[in-house]
């Protein structure tokens, strides 16, 4: 296998679980040998002027800050080849929610990632119907993302 795809790597990182998420399927995709993490798209780490609102957030009341992060994340998703939510269920991110339809408007594959431990509880209907697939993450670092598939999650919706 080769690293021949790029991501858009979402996953929100305002809890201890979605950090502890964000973390872990960091590490699966450093593991992965199908992925190109060099040139995939991690918003973190693509923050506009390198200002992490994690660490500096009064920046979420800048415009110019907000906007050009904002569009740089779309082209992120544009220019990636599939899209990856980390998904933690019973802490939605709205951003996530909005980057996992605007992948899918733009023909992408989505690809949701799911704590072993939270896997098969209830997800929200909208993310479960973007979703093409649905894995746990002990299931990332050998996902064949050169031969993406459909199938469906295991839990209910809400």
């Amino acid at each position: 296998m080769t690293k021949t795809k790029t991501v858009y790597f979402g996953a929100g990182w305002f809890s201890d679980t979605q950090n502890k998420a964000y973390k872990d399927a960091m590490s699966a995709l450093e593991a992965n040998p199908t992925i190109d993490l060099e040139n995939s798209y991690v918003p973190l780490q693509n923050q506009y002027k390198d200002i992490r609102v994690d660490e500096h957030p009064e920046y979420l009341h800048d415009k110019e800050w907000a906007q050009a992060t904002f569009n740089g994340d779309l082209i992120g998703i544009k220019t990636s080849d599939i899209m990856l939510g980390v998904y933690v269920p019973k802490e939605e991110d709205v951003g996530l929610g909005m980057e996992l339809g605007y992948a899918m408007s733009h023909g992408k594959y989505v690809l949701l990632v799911i704590p072993d431990e939270l896997f098969g509880e209830s997800i929200n209907l909208m993310s479960w119907g973007v979703a093409d697939n649905v894995i746990k993450m002990s299931e990332l670092a050998d996902f064949d993302f050169n031969k993406p598939r459909f199938n469906f999650y295991d839990g209910a919706v809400y």
